[in-house]
Formats: C-alpha cells, structure tokens, sequence
C-alpha cells in the first residue's frame, strides 16, 4: 500500500501539515537567529564564541524538564485539544520574539529559543502517541516515514529561509532579525489553522476510570517513573538508546556546523545553508526508503546497515576535512555555494554528508516504529516521553562537549594570536 495516499485522509494530513507548520517555524527562527548570532555577533551585545552550542542546549532543556509532564498530559487529555493549545503557545512565542529582535536583546531571544524548545517538548508526545492510535499497525512505517520526511523538507525549507533572511549587513542585522521572525508568525498561525482540522483522539484510558493518568507535577519524580516504565521492556529500551545515539551524533554535527564552515573551511554562511539543506532531503530519502525496503513492518536489519554508513561516512567526512581546508584557505576570499560545490575537495565533503545522513534516514525510523508498536497502549504517551528524557540527556552532554572544545579552540587561537 502506498503510504503517500495518508495524505488524503483527515485521520493523517491535518496532523502532518500541523507538524509541517510547527518544524518549518523552530528552523526559519532557529537557523535565522543562529546564523545573526555567529556571523553578526557585534549586533547582539552579549554573544560568545559558543553562541550556536548556547542556542542548541536552551532548545533542548525544556525536554528534559518537562517531558515528564508533557506524557501525562497526553496519556490523560484529548489530544487534539491539547495541538491547539501548544499552537496558541507557539503564536504567543513569535510576537515575543518580533520585540527580542528589534530592541535587539540576545537575552529575550535566549528566553524565546526556551520557549520554542518548550513548545515542542509539549507536542512531542502528542505527535507519536497520536499515530498508533489513528494508523494501523501496518501503516506505522508509511506515517513515521511520511512525519519525518515532511519534518524534514521543513527543516530543508526553514534553513534556507532563515539563512537568506539573516544574510545582511552588520548594521542592518536586528531590522533584518525583526523581517525573518515575521514569516515565524504566520507560520504558527497557518499551523494553528491546520490543527483544527485534526480529529477527536480521546485518551485510551478515560478520567474517572481504573487507571486514569494521575498528573505527577514533580517532574524529576515522574522523570524516573517515566525511565522505570520504560525499562520493564527491554526491547523498548533498547530502541530507546539506539535512537538517543542518533540525536548525540546529529546535535553534534548540526551545532558544530556553523563554527566548523566558518573557523575550518573558512566559507561564507551561505554554504552552511546548503549543507544544511543537503541534511534536510537526505535524511527524508533516507526515511522513505526505509518504508520502501521495510514493506510495511519493523526491520531492525535496516538499523544496522544505517548506523554502519553513519560511522563509515562520518569517519569520510572528518578524513576529508584538512584538504578541505587547505584547499579553502588558499583562496583570497571565503568560499561562496558555487565555489565550494565546484571544488573537489567540496564535492568530497557533499559526497560523504549525503550519505551518512541517508544512512540516518535508514536507521532511525524502524526505532520509531518499534517503540510506538510495542509499548502499552495505556502509556504510549510516557514512554515517548521516556524517549525524548533520554534523547535530550544524550543531547546535553553533545552540546555542553561541542560548547567546551569551542571555548578551548577559541582559547588557543587567542593565545596564538598573542
């Protein structure tokens, strides 16, 4: 069965076009603010050569503070009420946002990439908890690869918008700041239109029967109930960590990006747009072939030959990376898009990127798909949110390690330059 017809369905395609909506706004602002941040720095009083890790550990703490909380709220509450409240979050975040970047105040950005984080931490279990209950088991594949394609050309699209609309002079950067968090609030009110079209998914256990979800408030308590409940299956667990994993290497890569084009290669942030994008439509290849090879049902044989290409591909693209920047170096001016696909030590770099983040396509969605078909359905929603504690342990550790050796390698450069 083709899983693109889902798309024509109410049960699918209010929900993916919410998710569509809400992963394009986190990129346009996020890549926008990033990309202001590094390369027009003196604009933002108050930014550090660690700024890019900074964002990406703000973005992700909410989802260990709160994820706890948020599973309860979608094992306990109809889940489609619940979309429209987080889009209403996410509408509210924007116009913060418009005022952090006309004053301009990193600060207040800081606060909006937290909240941004939030937002997410809250759909989060909403979003894979709500498939399982509307898609048959065997349309579990075709959905997650369907979400994380769609998650992903999003991701695709926010980047090159957010890096185009960041691209100006130092003294232009808030106004142009203010201009790229514009298409963020239609994003999230376009978002919030297409959530209303998603239908009743009330939850499996009603309030007032055995069972019913008893809110925890106390999120560290619920945290390790939450990893508990997880544990007590070990195959869940597993695909647990094995997806973890995955986020550790890809938060590394993601947020060493920007320092890496600039400080290594010494290109222009252009280029970063194009890596980023190249990520973007190879991870969705990679997703949708997985479907394809899988027919259907979980294949965890398509797990190891993913994280087999992710370690020999990324092992590719760190062994070209001293010709790359040789090869860069040399030039009078920091390489643009053309000059950097044109070369072929660029060619090389590209080369090894497409195919490791294809590999990543491979392995990550069977982990999804196993983790939503053989949890409890009574508390899908908290093993999800197990899930993500874990992702964002693992993370946190990547960020706080990318945010250290950056600290260390502008250290040395200072000292060198004494």
């Amino acid at each position: 069965m083709n899983q693109f017809r889902l798309l024509g369905q109410r049960r699918f395609a209010p929900f993916f076009w919410t998710q569509f909506c809400g992963a394009l706004n986190d990129n346009v602002f996020k890549v926008g603010f990033t990309t202001l941040a590094t390369f027009h720095a003196q604009a933002y009083a108050g930014g550090v050569a660690g700024t890019a890790f900074l964002i990406s550990a703000l973005f992700i703490l909410p989802f260990l503070l709160f994820s706890a909380t948020s599973g309860q709220l979608a094992d306990k509450f109809e889940k489609s009420a619940l979309m429209r409240l987080v889009k209403n979050l996410e509408i509210a975040i924007m116009l913060v946002a418009v005022a952090g970047f006309l004053l301009p105040s990193l600060w207040v950005l800081y606060a909006c990439v937290f909240l941004m984080g939030l937002h997410l931490t809250l759909f989060g279990p909403v979003n894979y908890t709500y498939l399982p209950q509307h898609l048959a088991t065997h349309e579990l594949a075709g959905g997650n690869a369907l979400v994380e394609t769609g998650t992903f050309i999003a991701i695709l699209l926010g980047t090159i918008a957010g890096g185009l609309l960041a691209s100006s002079s130092h003294t232009e950067a808030s106004r142009v700041g203010a201009l790229a968090v514009a298409p963020c609030l239609a994003l999230a009110l376009l978002g919030r239109w297409a959530v209303a079209g998603v239908p009743h998914s009330p939850p499996l256990t009603p309030e007032g029967a055995a069972g019913a979800v008893k809110v925890n408030w106390n999120p560290v308590t619920e945290t390790l109930w939450n990893l508990r409940q997880a544990s007590r299956n070990p195959t869940v667990l597993m695909g647990m960590v094995g997806i973890s994993w995955l986020w550790f290497v890809g938060a590394t890569f993601l947020t060493v990006l920007f320092p890496y084009a600039r400080d290594v290669l010494r290109v222009w942030h252009e280029v970063v747009t194009v890596l980023l994008a190249a990520f973007s439509i190879c991870i969705g290849a990679g997703s949708l072939l997985c479907e394809h090879a899988s027919k259907g049902w979980v294949d965890l044989a398509l797990v190891l030959a993913g994280a087999a290409g992710i370690s020999l591909f990324g092992i590719g693209l760190v062994s070209a990376t001293p010709g790359a920047r040789e090869a860069f170096s040399a030039m009078s001016s920091r390489a643009g898009p053309m000059e950097f696909i044109g070369h072929a030590q660029g060619v090389h770099l590209f080369v090894d990127l497409f195919l490791m983040v294809l590999s990543g396509g491979l392995y990550s969605v069977p982990l999804y798909v196993l983790i939503q078909a053989r949890s409890e359905p009574h508390l899908r929603a908290r093993v999800v949110a197990a899930n993500n504690i874990l992702n964002t342990l693992f993370m946190i550790v990547s960020a706080l390690l990318g945010l250290a050796l950056s600290n260390a390698g502008h250290g040395r450069r200072r000292r060198c330059s004494c």
